[in-house]
């Protein structure tokens, strides 16, 4: 008899492209999917870091590695024609990799703006254009293939620190694209959800969380006293790509403590 847990939260043999999947929090999310069975394919813009964690994460499953620029169209093209050698379909697409620019108001520059909206939103639509055939192809009614976002507090709520304008902009619009496609797609077998990731020890947030007096300032605001570990970041989205999560679709699920709902010391 199967366990009702493999049942509803096995995701073992799922085909799975989380891209931004060579460190933070993609990495976390890839390396949980390897743990749990899945053949998981991760893309970075740096082939070397790509290939290295790979070769890191195939010790303990399946893992290989596509290096890709995804903020531009033949990046996410390179990338599909890849995929779609290697693979009949595609079960989880995680649209993970994201970018940042910090410069005053008033000398924010628009390099900084393109090189964030890029990514961070342009490369999720037309990435997840490109692989609507092999999503379609996974997916039904019943069991449909996942899109999975990754989005930010800063999307919902003002930075107190920083001068991220662009990035908190970007996931904003991330945030409302996420629900447009979960419309459109949701008829088509593709659910889409974003997973609202608050504070992790990650490349991105090295300026706050190295340095001790600021990691504990975020810890003590939070209701659950700490920053975000691995497994959260996996398992929230293991779930989203479950059979247990068939019927979410345009959700903002925040794995984030509790930052959004008492965002009184929020970054």
């Amino acid at each position: 008899m199967t366990r009702i847990i493999d049942r509803l939260f096995g995701v073992e043999g799922k085909r799975v492209l989380v891209t931004g999947g060579s460190r933070g929090i993609g990495e976390m999310i890839a390396r949980g999917f390897v743990e749990a069975g899945a053949r998981v394919y991760i893309t970075s813009r740096k082939a070397d870091a790509c290939e290295e964690t790979a070769a890191a994460l195939s010790k303990d499953g399946f893992c290989r590695a596509i290096p890709a620029d995804v903020s531009s169209i033949d990046g996410v093209d390179a990338l599909r024609a890849a995929l779609e050698e290697a693979e009949p379909s595609l079960d989880v697409l995680v649209n993970n990799a994201g970018a940042t620019w910090g410069a005053p108001l008033e000398e924010y520059p628009e390099a900084g703006w393109d090189k964030t909206f890029a990514t961070n939103v342009k490369g999720v639509f037309f990435l997840t254009q490109r692989l609507l055939p092999m999503l379609r192809r996974a997916g039904t009614l019943e069991d449909p293939a996942r899109v999975i976002n990754i989005g930010s507090p800063n999307g919902e709520i003002v930075p107190r620190a920083g001068t991220n304008y662009a990035y908190s902009a970007s996931k904003a619009a991330l945030h409302m694209l996420t629900r447009h496609l979960a419309a459109e797609l949701g008829p088509q077998g593709i659910t889409v959800n974003t997973l609202v990731m608050g504070g992790f020890h990650t490349k991105m947030m090295a300026f706050v969380f190295d340095d001790p007096k600021a990691k504990a300032a975020v810890e003590a605001a939070n209701p659950l006293r700490r920053i975000g570990a691995p497994d959260d970041a996996a398992g929230t989205a293991i779930f989203l790509a479950s059979k247990a999560a068939c019927y979410v679709n345009g959700a903002q699920l925040a794995v984030d403590g509790g930052h959004s709902v008492d965002p009184g010391g929020h970054f």
